[in-house]
C-alpha cells in the first residue's frame, strides 16, 4: 500500500481544492481499490457512473503521463458528477491484479495508462465484453471493440522542442535519453532529433545531438522508469560532455535530470531541461528556472472526454490520436526563459508548426499512430 500525497506547486487543470484538499490513498499489488464518491461540481448531477484508472509504475505523482491521465479522470469525477475507483501499480506484476480489481469494482469504465499495459488491457477486454476500456499511449489491432485507444503524435511537438534547443544552444550541443526503449518513448525521441537536424538544415549549422541516433534507433536509455539516480548521472555524463539542454523522456526518472541540472547551475554552468507530457513548469515541483519548455500530451482533456462520450451512450473504439492540429500534443510556454528564446526563434515556430500541420513538412516516426 501506498500513500501519496500529490504535491503539484501550481495547477495543471484541476483547482487548488481538489488537488490540495488531502492525500490520496492509493491501491497497489492488487488490493481491491480506495472508492472516491463522485460529489462533484455543484453543477454536476451524481450518477452510478464509475470511472476507474489503473496506473503504471510510475504512479500518479509522476509529474508525467500517469498524473495527466489521474487528471483527467478528476475532471470528469466534477464535471460530470461520476464516481471512481482507482489502483496504483507499484511494478508490472501488479498490472494484472490491479485491472482485474477494477473489473470487480463493477466500473463503467477502466483506463489503463501507459504501453507497458498493453497485453493485460486486451486480455481484460476480451474477457469482460460489457465493460468498456480505454488505454492511452498503445493501440493494437487486435483491440476487441470495447477498448478506446487514446495515442499522440508526440513527434510533431518534439520536433518543435528540437528546433527550439538547438535555436537556443549555447555549447552547439544537446541531448535526449530515455527510459525504456519502446514506441512511446522512442516516438519523443525521433522528433526531436529531427527538429535538431531541421534546425541545422535551416541555419547551415551543426548543432550535435547527444543520447539518440534516429537512423539506427540506438541511443541512451535507463531500462525503467523508477530510477532517478540513473537519470541524474544521465544527465550530468550529458553535461560534462557539452550538452547545454537535455530532454528526458524517462518519466519521474527525468525528476533525477532537474536535480543535475540544479547542481550544473550552482556550479556555473548554464543548463536547461525540455520536459515531456506535461507542462514540466507548472507540475515538476523544482528547478522551473531551468525548464526550456516542454512537449505536452493534453490527455487530461482526451480522458474526459472519452469518459463523458462513453456516459451518454456513445462509447466507440476508433482510437483518440492526438495531433498539433487537433491540440493533442502542444510546445509549452517558454516561462521563465522567455527572453532566452530570439523573437525569430519564436515567429519561425509558428511557421514550422503551420507547416507540419499542412503537411508541407512531414514529420516521421516509426512510433507514429496511422492515421
Amino acid at each position: 500500500m501506498k500513500t501519496s500525497l500529490r504535491n503539484i506547486k501550481r495547477g495543471t487543470g484541476l483547482s487548488a481544492a481538489v488537488l490540495g484538499a488531502s492525500a490520496l490513498v492509493l491501491t497497489a499489488c492488487g488490493a481491491p481499490p480506495a472508492e472516491e464518491g463522485g460529489s462533484g461540481s455543484p453543477a454536476a448531477e451524481a450518477t452510478d457512473y464509475r470511472g476507474c484508472i489503473v496506473s503504471d509504475s510510475g504512479g500518479f505523482d509522476d509529474r508525467s503521463f500517469n498524473q495527466s491521465s489521474y487528471e483527467g479522470l478528476k475532471m470528469a469525477e466534477q464535471d460530470l458528477g461520476i464516481k471512481i475507483s482507482e489502483a496504483e501499480s507499484q511494478a508490472e506484476t501488479d498490472f494484472g491484479p490491479n485491472v482485474d480489481a477494477m473489473v470487480q469494482a463493477d466500473c463503467n469504465m477502466i483506463l489503463t495508462v501507459g504501453f507497458l499495459l498493453g497485453d493485460v488491457t486486451k486480455e481484460a477486454a476480451a474477457d469482460n465484453p460489457e465493460t468498456n476500456f480505454a488505454i492511452v499511449d498503445y493501440s493494437d489491432p487486435e483491440f476487441t471493440d470495447n477498448v478506446k485507444p487514446i495515442i499522440y503524435d508526440t513527434a510533431q511537438a518534439a520536433f518543435l522542442a528540437g528546433y527550439a534547443a538547438a535555436a537556443t544552444s549555447e555549447t552547439g550541443k544537446v541531448a535526449t535519453y530515455g527510459g525504456m526503449n519502446i514506441p512511446t518513448v522512442t516516438i519523443f525521441m525521433d522528433g526531436f532529433a529531427d527538429g535538431v537536424d531541421y534546425y541545422n538544415k535551416q541555419k547551415d549549422a551543426n548543432v550535435e545531438l547527444l543520447g539518440w541516433d534516429k537512423k539506427s534507433q540506438n541511443g541512451t536509455f535507463v531500462g525503467n522508469f523508477e530510477d532517478q539516480g540513473k537519470g541524474k548521472t544521465n544527465t550530468l555524463n550529458f553535461i560534462n560532455e557539452g550538452a547545454d539542454i537535455i530532454m528526458p523522456v524517462a518519466g519521474p526518472v527525468g525528476l533525477g535530470t532537474l536535480d543535475a541540472v540544479i547542481e550544473a547551475n550552482a556550479d556555473g554552468k548554464d543548463a536547461k531541461v525540455v520536459w515531456v507530457d506535461s507542462d514540466g513548469y507548472e507540475t515538476a515541483g523544482k528547478a522551473e528556472e531551468f525548464i526550456l519548455t516542454s512537449v505536452m500530451k493534453l490527455m487530461g482533456n482526451a480522458v474526459e472526454d472519452v469518459i463523458k462520450t462513453d456516459t451518454e451512450g456513445k462509447f466507440d473504439s476508433t482510437p483518440y490520436v492526438g495531433t498539433l492540429e487537433n491540440g493533442g500534443v502542444a510546445l509549452a510556454p517558454f516561462h521563465d526563459l522567455d527572453a532566452a528564446v530570439s523573437d525569430d526563434t519564436k515567429s519561425e515556430l509558428e511557421t514550422i508548426k503551420k507547416a507540419i500541420i499542412s503537411g508541407d513538412i512531414k514529420v516521421e516516426s516509426k512510433a507514429s499512430p496511422q492515421q
